[in-house]
């Protein structure tokens, strides 16, 4: 399931006069997987989503979903893919059920089937109590999880969110993000995750494109971002011990690789050939050793978000 690819970009790109809002994209998602879309407001996530959707044209390259093209046959697009935009619109005057009732329509979904489709798909995002109110009474979270809903109510094999947890309170954010990964492992719909929340992406997404200023300086799986991001730099670990670090030091000889170690703010900062953090631990158990702290600094993806989207920093 894994293996099949169900969105392609090659080179996609959009210009609008002087500006470049995607550049040279070069994409692969697959069946199945949460893809997230991280970077600043700006960066080029929306204009792809747009893209993908068949709603703006590109200046160049091309994108293939489902093994169609956005441009060319975008309805059957949207037949299977579920959109929901970062502020969503619904009838105010209308009960959730309702307008839920109108999607459905709208997409030729059979009305006898669609209330019980309805009925789960409330329970499922959190609105069963609510989905006979009008939306008017809705507060924003309740909206967002309407929208979710509405992505659904057609049973999508992908679905597009645009910052979806904007506005939902802590304990909202973690149903939806549960909801999400249940999409996906369960029922194996492809979730495409555009945000600019670097601890949300970094909980539920299986892999990352990091967009900085319409380019995607980064893709893969969380743990090999660093690595395409600072090729070349050397491995600078952190570690601390509960017991003090003495008897650490005096055995790191045991570890070939290291090559100097410095003591800061009650840490031991290694510089290494390679990633030595597994040794590390090993060595430190061997030993009784509590670790208390033990990172590989500027490879992870809190570095990366300081380094491009707090900084500024162009690739």
């Amino acid at each position: 399931m894994r293996n099949e690819k169900v969105i392609v970009t090659d080179k996609l790109t959009k210009r609008y006069a002087n500006i470049t809002a995607v550049e040279n994209l070069d994409l692969e998602i697959f069946k199945g997987e949460i893809f997230g879309l991280l970077g600043p407001n700006g960066a080029g996530k929306t204009t792809t989503i747009l893209m993908l959707l068949g709603l703006t044209e590109p200046t160049s390259g091309s994108a293939e979903v489902l093994g169609f093209d956005p441009t060319r046959s975008p309805l059957e697009v949207k037949r299977s893919v579920g959109y929901l935009p970062e502020r969503v619109g619904f009838y105010d005057h209308m009960t959730g059920r309702e307008n839920l009732c109108y999607i459905a329509a709208l997409n030729n979904i059979n009305s006898k089937a669609v209330m019980k489709k309805i009925d789960e798909l409330a329970e499922q995002v959190g609105l069963k109590d609510a989905i006979n109110r009008k939306v008017g009474e809705y507060s924003h979270g309740m909206r967002q999880r309407l929208g979710l809903a509405s992505c659904l109510v057609k049973s999508p094999k992908i679905i597009i969110l645009d910052e979806p947890t904007v506005g939902i309170d802590p304990k909202g954010t973690r149903e939806v993000q549960d909801f999400i990964t249940r999409l996906s492992r369960e029922e194996g719909i492809t979730v495409i995750l555009s945000s600019h929340l670097l601890h949300q992406v970094q909980q539920i997404c299986d892999r990352v494109a990091i967009f900085v200023q319409g380019k995607v300086v980064a893709a893969g799986p969380i743990e090999s971002l660093g690595k395409q991001v600072m090729p070349g730099q050397p491995f600078i670990i952190e570690v601390q011990c509960a017991e003090g670090h003495d008897v650490l030091r005096d055995n790191l000889q045991q570890i070939q690789g290291i090559e100097q170690w410095s003591e800061v703010e009650e840490k031991l900062v290694l510089t290494c050939c390679s990633d030595k953090r597994l040794e590390i631990a090993s060595l430190a158990q061997k030993n009784n050793l509590s670790l208390l702290h033990l990172r590989l600094r500027g490879y992870d993806l809190d570095d990366i978000y300081q380094r491009y989207f707090q900084g500024g920093e162009r690739p």
